[in-house]
């Protein structure tokens, strides 16, 4: 009897919590409201959702939302693009004491996607709501190939805003100093350890405070010096006009 192999899969889990007032995008308050910046913090979600789904249309690419706690699924009604599936990763269940904190949140939605019988998946952060859609597409063509490896998107702040893998190798989240510049230089590090080849992506930048803000503002008003094409960000331009951030910001330069 002949098995046939399925057509290769990738996930590319979007870790998140619900937006909620006074629980979103806390760091950007001021000179948001707790209000607003949950209101972008669901824009944010919209957007890279629907990256996510454009980038499926001509890539073997499904589309999750890793979000955590558990209990908190109704708040993502009307916030996710079409066909957004939700994945529960609170870090919850048996894991190395070495892997603590975001980590844990990590390492489970890669264990949850890849036991759902995809061939690779990829983390990817909710606060890069511009990402260009061609870095999704190259994360899962890198994937594709024979061999194990990780793909690491570097943000501009010495994070990460994509890992993606075959393997859920829990070294790659052991003992990393999560919420600071150390974190794509120590899961490098943890990558070489493990004699994985790593594919690194172009880096880009993570929206998380008043400077990154206002960089977004620009370039979702046609100004932006990168070489890479931005996603366009609809829902996320929307609500920084409906909103008047750029007033916002104005007033506290």
């Amino acid at each position: 009897m002949v098995t046939l192999r399925q057509p290769y899969r990738c996930a590319i889990a979007v870790m998140a919590k619900a937006p909620q007032s006074g629980h979103s995008k806390t760091r950007l308050v001021p000179p948001l409201d707790p209000e607003s910046a949950a209101a972008l913090s669901a824009a944010f979600l919209r957007d890279t959702t629907g990256n996510i789904a454009l980038a499926a249309q001509d890539a073997p690419l499904v589309g999750y939302v890793a979000y955590a706690p558990a209990g908190t699924e109704k708040l993502f009604d009307g916030t996710l693009a079409p066909g957004t599936r939700l994945l529960l990763a609170d870090g919850s269940g048996p894991m190395s004491s070495r892997v603590q904190q975001l980590g844990r949140s990590l390492l489970h939605a890669l264990q949850a996607t890849l036991s759902l019988g995809f061939h690779a998946a990829c983390l990817l952060s909710a606060d890069s709501p511009t990402l260009p859609t061609q870095l999704l597409r190259r994360a899962a063509a890198s994937l594709a190939a024979p061999g194990d490896r990780i793909v690491l998107g570097p943000a501009e702040d010495g994070g990460y805003y994509l890992l993606g893998t075959k393997v859920p190798h829990a070294h790659l989240f052991e003992d990393i100093d999560w919420s600071t510049e150390k974190v794509a230089a120590q899961t490098r590090a943890r990558a070489r350890a493990l004699g994985v080849e790593i594919v690194e992506l172009p880096s880009w930048y993570d929206v998380d405070d008043q400077a990154s803000l206002r960089r977004l503002v620009a370039e979702l008003a046609g100004r932006s010096d990168r070489g890479l094409a931005p996603y366009a960000a609809r829902a996320t331009a929307d609500c920084v006009r409906r909103l008047n951030i750029a007033d916002r910001l104005a007033a506290v330069a």
